[in-house]
């Protein structure tokens, strides 16, 4: 598996999920830059992703939803807030409803995507939550958010190996 560690610091109101492959940092961009590649791992394997808008800019937009297996359709969205090709993207994502509009019930978080090269082919990618607080932390853990994301980030390797 792909991903490395997994740090949950409730102090700091973050979890850092660091994750290794056999890529370089262009092909490991191009997960997050090309939303066809974004869709097919952003969501767990029982919930893929459907990418509806794509805006990896500064002041862009990124709005998706997950399709379960009762066919429930969550909805999510992403702020850009800064991005730094090749290497870095600071998003504010959020659940989103119907419309698109954010989930007035459910916490946002404020995710810094890090893309480093370590050397002999291989990047590493770190992906840094911040929660607003200790009850947004809970309450996102307790959906699944640590499993959903380790199982999301397990997808990588197979889109990867196609390039």
């Amino acid at each position: 598996m792909s991903v490395t560690a997994i740090h949950k610091d409730p102090d700091s109101l973050s979890m850092t999920v660091i994750a290794e492959f056999d890529a370089s940092r262009e092909q490991v961009w191009q997960l997050w830059a090309d939303p066809r590649k974004l869709e097919r791992w952003w969501g767990p394997p029982t919930y893929p992703a459907t990418v509806t808008t794509h805006d990896l800019r500064p002041g862009g937009r990124i709005e998706y939803y997950m399709t379960g297996p009762e066919g429930d359709q969550p909805a999510g969205y992403w702020e850009v807030l800064e991005v730094d090709e090749p290497t870095s993207i600071l998003i504010r994502d959020g659940f989103a409803d119907g419309e698109g509009n954010p989930a007035p019930d459910m916490p946002t978080i404020v995710m810094r995507v890090s893309i480093e090269d370590i050397g002999g082919g291989r990047t590493r990618m770190s992906i840094a939550d911040e929660f607003e607080s200790v009850e947004a932390m809970e309450q996102l853990l307790s959906m699944g958010m640590e499993e959903g994301i380790s199982q999301a980030i397990g997808q990588i390797e197979a889109i990867l190996a196609e390039d």
